[in-house]
């Protein structure tokens, strides 16, 4: 069976950078190799279902699947315009240290992730006495992406 859009579709991946830097993965042994299975907790490592097409997954991932079949392997490299977008020097705000230190009950420090009232996560990538900036940019904004995939089922 050849995936068309509207198909439903299991797979396992590993989700990498082109250095080989994995960021993600379905595979426990995966996770495991290369630490994520300590960094992300009780997380189940299973195959990620997905309606092709409704969006649920990046769009240059969402495209690939179109034209593969049970049982296909295949190393995807996804453009930045096709996955997280590229960087946005916009959605880095500035804030005054000090009202932030009242809004967070806190010393703002570099590193440390805020989340807005809309929901919005950002990391703290410079604080001094005066101003902090958080940058609201996914973590993978600005990155090109290769997802080794293998489709394990579809429908």
């Amino acid at each position: 069976m050849t995936i068309e859009t509207g198909d439903s579709v299991s797979l396992e991946y590993v989700g990498k950078l082109p250095d080989g830097t994995v960021f993600d993965t379905s595979r426990q042994d995966v996770a495991d190799a290369e630490g994520l299975s300590e960094a992300q907790g009780d997380r189940d490592y299973e195959p990620l279902v997905v309606e092709v097409g409704a969006g649920t997954v990046i769009e240059g991932l969402d495209e690939a699947l179109v034209g593969m079949s049970v049982g296909d392997e295949e190393s995807i490299e996804i453009p930045p315009e096709k996955a997280y977008g590229e960087h946005d020097e916009d959605l880095i705000r500035e804030h005054e240290t000090e009202q932030l230190r009242e809004v967070l009950g806190d010393e703002p420090e570099e590193g440390l992730y805020v989340q807005t009232q809309q929901g919005g996560l950002g990391e703290i990538v410079h604080a001094d006495d005066d101003v902090v900036r958080i940058d609201f940019n996914h973590e993978l904004a600005g990155e090109t992406l290769v997802f080794d995939v293998e489709i394990v089922d579809a429908n």
